[in-house]
Formats: structure tokens, sequence, C-alpha cells
């Protein structure tokens, strides 16, 4: 994630497919279309979790919370804003009720409603807590609802939404390490319980989606070991898929897969997309970085303008096309009708932007 002092004191392309460490190239039957959207957020901001779901006008894209241009401790938000479709606009809405902003919570939306988990907060001296709270936001009524805290507060996590009740929590940074856990929280009772736990390294600013029964979780940033006292961090490029019992939630097969080509990204935009039976990424970071967009390493972070898929069914990668732009520093992809959308996070000058990018690809 980008634990403050805490942890550092387009179009014409072929699909590439990996399958069991054997890489082929075929022509790409339809090619995505990627452009900035016609609309921005009323301000630059990063690392911000996303979500999708229908407001009183509609489909409506909404964002919380993160990072504004500054960059700075003080410019961690608790802000939020609402992004209606139809007609190309965006407003600030309510922001969510916390005292002090948060960076690295996660948005899922789950019938209508939206979920938001965690995050963490930076205080002046660069002390880093991550944060239990869960709320859940109404989009016709624009009020948020406390919920039941976190069992392990945790941030810089994947979260998954399944069968329109249950959110899976993956791995995540909590306060002093990355943990294990598969959190799971039933939104019919308002309650958790722990599923299988991931068995890759655990992790933090890694990527993943789930459809049907399927999760893909890859990359992210793991702790390798200390040097004079403190922590390493180092990108882990790996992939796993984690079947989902669909008689017990709570009981995941993992398994490890190739890792993708390309190499390991850092907080990639990512999503599944059921109708498809794939999970899809987008944009993410080459070097592993620190809230401003640094490298643990102090190596500027640059953004990659990948978009590619992990096809469930064929069991294997799939290279799909190029953003717009590059952009990196994100906590979700959202999908609205045939369209993919990709909201704020950092240019390759490792610049907030307020930003809305979309891609589709066509069938």
């Amino acid at each position: 994630m980008m634990k403050f002092w805490s942890k550092a004191s387009a179009l014409g392309m072929a699909m590439v497919i990996s399958a069991c460490g054997q890489e082929s190239s075929e022509q790409l039957a339809t090619q995505p279309t990627s452009s900035a959207a016609e609309f921005e957020l009323p301000i630059p901001i990063s690392n911000n979790a996303v979500a999708l779901a229908e407001g009183p006008d509609g489909p409506t894209l909404y964002s919380f919370n993160g990072l504004k241009s500054g960059k700075g401790w003080q410019d961690t938000s608790n802000a939020a804003f609402a992004c209606i479709i139809s007609i190309k606009d965006c407003e600030e809405i309510a922001s969510v009720p916390v005292d002090e902003g948060r960076l690295a919570s996660s948005a899922v939306t789950l019938a209508g409603k939206i979920y938001l988990f965690g995050g963490y907060t930076v205080a002046e001296d660069g002390d880093e807590v991550s944060t239990p709270e869960v709320f859940a936001f109404d989009p016709e009524t624009q009020e948020y609802q406390r919920l039941a805290d976190m069992p392990t507060p945790v941030d810089d996590m994947v979260a998954l939404p399944y069968r329109g009740r249950y959110i899976y929590l993956v791995s995540g940074w909590h306060d002093e390490g990355n943990v294990s856990l598969v959190q799971l929280y039933d939104a019919e009772f308002d309650t958790w319980s722990i599923a299988t736990e991931f068995p890759g390294k655990p992790v933090f600013g890694h990527a993943g989606g789930i459809a049907n029964h399927s999760m893909i979780i890859t990359d992210g940033v793991a702790v390798a070991g200390l040097v004079d006292g403190k922590r390493k961090f180092a990108a882990a490029p790996f992939a796993w898929r984690g079947d989902i019992d669909p008689g017990d939630p709570e009981r995941i097969t993992w398994r490890a897969i190739d890792a993708h080509p390309g190499g390991s990204q850092y907080r990639m935009a990512a999503m599944g997309d059921g109708d498809r039976g794939m999970i899809l990424f987008a944009g993410g970071g080459d070097n592993p970085y620190n809230f401003d967009g640094i490298g643990y390493d102090g190596v500027p972070a640059k953004p990659t303008d990948r978009v590619f898929g992990y096809d469930l069914k064929a069991d294997r990668w799939a290279e799909l096309g190029k953003l717009a732009e590059p952009s990196m520093d994100h906590r979700a992809l959202v999908k609205s009708g045939d369209d993919y959308y990709i909201m704020g996070g950092m240019d390759a000058d490792q610049a907030v932007t307020a930003r809305i990018m979309k891609f589709r690809i066509d069938d």
C-alpha cells in the first residue's frame, strides 16, 4: 500500500495468451476502444474507492475517500462524488462520516447499496492506522449506515462481491504487516466469518475480481525482510485462482496459476465480468510506491496502459489492448452497459488526476 514513514522512515493489437508457461499470439477478432470520458471528477483524486450503482438518475459512478493532488499526509480525503453517466455530470455528495481522510479503502455494490470498507489514516508524524469501519451507502437517500466493524481492520485489500449477499476481503495490510486472512462479510445478517486462508504470500496493493464461483488474485507488494531495521518491500509477481464451494462460501479451493505476461503491476483497476467469464485488469504501476507515487526504492513509478484478463473457462491469460493513457493507483474497475470505467488515479508524472477513462471490448 502506500504506507508513509511507517514503510518508507489504442488499438491494432494482437492478443497474447499464456497457458502453462507457454505464449502464443492470436489476432484479436474485435479490438478494445479506449478514450477519456466526456466528464471529470470535481477534483483530482487517487487511490479512491469506486463503485457503480443505480442512482436517482440512472447508472452512476461513485468515488469515496482517497488522496488529493497535494499528495501529503494532510491531503487524505473523506470526500465522495457521484458521476451520472447519462448526463455526463459529476457532483460532490455527502462525505464519508469519519473524522479523518482515508486511503486504500474499498467499495463494493451489493443489492443496490454500496458497501465501503476500511482504509487507513495518516497522521502528521507519519503514523498510519488501519481503520475498522464499514458503511453501507444508499444511492437513493445518499445516507450512510454504520455496520459491523471488520474483525481485523485491513486496507489495500481486494474486496469481492458474491451471490448478491457476501463480500470477501482478501489479504491486505493491517497496521504493521500484511495478513493472509480472507474475511467474509454477510450483508444479510451484518456478520463476519473467516473463509479459507489466502495461500500466497500476504500482500497489499494487489488486484483481483470474481465471476460466477471463481476469483483471481494477482500481484501486490510483500514484505521482503528488514534492512537497517526498516521493512523492505518487493513486488510479488504471482497469481492465484480461488474456486468457491457453491454450498459453503467459507470454503475456497486455491491453486497457483501462471503469473500474467508483462511483469507485475501495483494497484491495478480490476473487476470480474460474469457475462464474459473473465477477470479484467487495467493500468497499474510498474514499481511499488508510497502514496506520493515515488517507489520505496526512490524511483518514481510509471503507469501502464495495458488491458488484459484471465479467461476462467480457458484457464489462461489474454492480452486485450491499451488504455487511451497510462494510469495507476486504482482500487477497482467498474462497468456500465458495455463500457468499463476508471475513475481518477495518477498519470505518467505521478500527478493526481480528475480524469475518468472508459474502454469497451466488443463481442
